[in-house]
């Protein structure tokens, strides 16, 4: 295990404790020959694909000390390989732009994320989406700041995951503060989930911007140290979708886009987001780059 994961491992130890078991099993699945057939020949040769992820965005992934994966996305892609009946090998890199730019080299073939969806990044990404979110802040007990929505941001320091949407927004955010002439909104930038959190636990920022769904988790685990702000509001977000990247024009983004719809619909994709709370993430049926032509 490299420096880094250690850190991380480590913030996220002390943060959250033990991660509870979750008893519910997910159902094994059954090789489709089908859709097998339709893997490009390399991942069929190797018998696996290549995930990769940042190991920081539960309940979607958590990365152990063993280096071994667990999470929502972890059991869904999981699944996937028993369906396309090869293994889901895991690797995890430090932030979102590694696990972007190693798709892009091909180091990768796919990070089950989620990760969200958005016109620009579909210029050089496929998203295969599988859930929708919301962006909220997760604040100290009591809010002392009265954060209730990005406009109340001004003269906050705000933390986020550097190259991250919320990255965008929040800066975008604090320039809008500047040319209103309202206090100075600072932007602290962190590679990790762990880091920014914790960015808020040690009074260094004023909330973290972020996801609902692993800010949920966070907030569940600081024994009430922590709470959610800003929800019920867009804050500078739309209809906001999230999936699993591979590389633009892949086959193999055909191949998950057929896959996790067997999984809708045999129920294991409702089963796994239960599993790990995330009922309200659900979407009817996944969808291909959903940011450029959402669902009607």
């Amino acid at each position: 295990m490299n420096a880094k994961t250690l850190i991380r491992t480590a913030l996220l130890a002390s943060l959250l404790g033990t991660v509870p078991a979750l008893a519910q099993e997910i159902p094994r699945q059954q090789v489709d020959q089908a859709l097998r057939a339709k893997l490009p020949k390399e991942i069929v040769d190797a018998g696996e694909i290549v995930s990769v992820n940042s190991g920081s965005f539960p309940p979607y992934e958590i990365v152990g000390d063993d280096q071994s994966l667990t999470g929502a996305s972890a059991d869904l892609s999981d699944a996937l390989g028993q369906l396309l009946g090869v293994k889901v090998r895991h690797e995890t890199v430090n932030g979102l732009a590694g696990i972007l730019s190693g798709i892009k080299s091909g180091r990768y073939q796919m990070a089950s994320g989620p990760i969200g969806d958005f016109p620009e990044r579909e210029a050089a990404n496929d998203f295969v989406d599988y859930v929708q979110e919301f962006v909220v802040f997760a604040v100290q007990k009591g809010n002392p700041t009265g954060l209730t929505s990005l406009d109340d941001a001004c003269g906050k320091k705000i933390a986020v995951m550097a190259a991250g949407s919320a990255e965008k927004v929040i800066k975008a955010q604090a320039d809008s503060c500047a040319k209103a002439g309202k206090p100075v909104l600072e932007v602290q930038s962190y590679p990790d989930q762990p880091t920014s959190i914790l960015a808020v636990r040690s009074n260094r920022a004023d909330a973290f911007f972020s996801s609902q769904a692993p800010l949920t988790y966070f907030v569940q685990q600081s024994k009430g140290q922590l709470e959610l702000a800003g929800t019920g509001q867009a804050n500078g977000f739309h209809n906001l979708y999230q999936g699993t990247v591979v590389a633009k024009g892949s086959v193999l983004g055909q191949v998950v886009l057929e896959g996790y719809q067997t999984l809708f619909d045999n129920g294991t994709y409702g089963a796994v987001m239960k599993k790990w709370g995330l009922d309200g993430n659900m979407i009817k049926a996944p969808g291909l780059n959903l940011a450029g032509s959402p669902p009607k």
